[in-house]
């Protein structure tokens, strides 16, 4: 398959609340459509005044990346810990990973880069 030249501007994008998480909202990038859903990319940004209910959960996904371009983040991973994640902050995220978003700020916006775009994700048990 041929993937096609894919360019998104800022200002021709719209964010929708039609996301995984409804505390967010996502502007996709297109690459999800040019790569037939093998690859998915985003900018998720905090809807203000909405908070995370800090769940539990894991993705059934072979990559997933995240970079925080404003703002800040709080991830908490199995076997980790809180990580405070802000402006120019990176993680890659192992496949299955058990990990939950505990807070952000108002002002928080990330990119991910995902593989495939679409994918399963679970509740979990907290961790013992």
């Amino acid at each position: 398959m041929t993937q096609p030249l894919t360019i998104r501007h800022a200002d021709d994008g719209k964010f929708e609340g039609q996301g995984l998480r409804a505390f967010f909202e996502y502007r996709g990038l297109g690459i999800a459509e040019a790569t037939a859903g093998g690859f998915g990319a985003h900018v998720i940004r905090a809807v203000p005044g909405e908070e995370s209910p800090g769940g539990w959960h894991s993705h059934a996904l072979n990559f997933q990346m995240v970079y925080v371009t404003k703002g800040w983040v709080i991830f908490e991973y199995e076997g980790h810990g809180e990580v405070v994640m802000r402006a120019g902050s990176s993680v890659l995220q192992p496949p299955g990973i058990v990990h939950r978003e505990v807070r952000h700020s108002d002002d928080m916006e990330l990119i991910e880069i995902t593989a495939p775009a679409e994918f399963e994700t679970r509740a979990e048990d907290a961790p013992a």
